[in-house]
């Protein structure tokens, strides 16, 4: 297919309005997904509710990251981490694999994709190693997951896509060039530029901020939105380790970058994991794996203090109110300053990710 061709038929599928999740009772009514390990080195998908129950748990062929849902059924996109050339299509109320994308010759995934508002389209972030660039692979979900083509991501190492409320993506490029032949070591750092970037449904870039300067090595990671639809990124520091930066960012399409100081920000260790904003009050959640750590901000911003928590890794909002974690052991549920450990059993070693639905 012609690329202005499936881009009219995206253009018009990613602008239709969302239709609600539906089917996720046949799954056992999860609240999240998440990606996990256990002690076996075995790798799965798990359906988790807010009150710790394990609704799910379906085989992965490899360590997985995060997942995009379907938003018209119960299905998950599970994706391989990063330098991964899987992702598996989960029918979660059958507990079954239904389809395995595999990333085309001289690409692999970043772990993440994103779904047009119709369910009609994926959307994954890919490395074109050898250029370098970051492409976004499209796929006909509606068509088996046949892959129709590909974009410009708008930089290297494309890692968190998201749907935004005002149309089309925005895309965390991190800036960090690999290549498969050299597994993770990261190749450009010296002069690695990572950036926001926002494109239209037709995939041409409406907007793209840069970190530049003294900052350019701080690598964005992962994304979220707040409620007022404002970008909020957790960042990875790739300079000198001694150096204290801010580890999370906001941004609002158009503006000027908000980097967020924490006093505990050196307890992240330099890697902030995942970010998240409680739909109701506005307050912000990021965690560090490798810090066993979590710190969060007001809405506006400010520091709210922070909590020790073991390899506290996925971070969600909660439908009914809060934000969820994942820590070791099971989960903690942060509202209105307080907190709550949920255990769940089944000795999970926890991926970066919780996926709300």
């Amino acid at each position: 297919m012609l690329r202005r061709d499936f881009l009219k038929q995206v253009a018009i599928s990613a602008g239709t309005a969302a239709v609600p999740l539906s089917g996720w009772a046949a799954a056992g009514a999860p609240d999240f997904v998440t990606a996990a390990n256990r002690a076996d080195k075995s790798t799965w998908l798990i359906g988790l509710t807010r009150a710790g129950g394990v609704t799910f748990e379906i085989r992965i062929p490899g360590r997985g990251h995060a997942a995009a849902l379907n938003p018209i059924k119960a299905e998950a996109i599970a994706f391989a981490r990063r330098p991964g050339r899987f992702a598996v299509v989960i029918d979660c109320a059958e507990g079954r694999e239904t389809a395995r994308l595999d990333s085309p010759e001289g690409r692999h995934f970043y772990g993440h994709g994103a779904f047009s508002a119709d369910g009609n389209w994926l959307f994954t972030t890919e490395n074109n190693f050898d250029a370098p660039a970051g492409v976004l692979g499209v796929w006909d979900a509606s068509d088996g997951y046949r892959r129709v083509g590909e974009l410009p991501s708008g930089g290297i190492g494309p890692h968190e896509i998201l749907a935004h409320p005002g149309g089309g993506f925005v895309v965390a490029n991190g800036g960090i060039q690999t290549h498969p032949d050299m597994g993770r070591t990261k190749l450009n750092l010296p002069d690695m530029q990572t950036n926001l970037t926002y494109l239209n449904a037709a995939g041409d870039i409406t907007d793209q901020v840069v970190l530049s300067g003294d900052m350019h090595q701080n690598s964005i990671r992962h994304i979220a939105l707040d409620p007022q639809g404002d970008v909020i990124a957790a960042l990875q520091w790739q300079g000198a380790p001694t150096r204290r930066v801010s580890l999370v960012l906001r941004h609002q399409p158009g503006g000027a970058v908000q980097f967020l100081s924490h006093p505990d920000e050196v307890r992240l260790k330099t890697y902030a994991g995942s970010i998240a904003s409680c739909a109701h009050t506005g307050e912000i959640a990021v965690t560090g794996p490798k810090g066993n750590q979590v710190l969060y901000f007001d809405a506006d911003g400010t520091p709210a203090g922070s909590a020790s928590h073991g390899t506290a890794a996925g971070v969600a909002r909660d439908a009914q109110g809060g934000l969820m974690i994942t820590c070791d052991g099971g989960l903690i549920h942060r509202q209105n300053g307080h907190e709550r450990f949920i255990p769940v059993a089944g000795n999970w070693a926890w991926d970066n990710h919780l996926v709300a639905l």
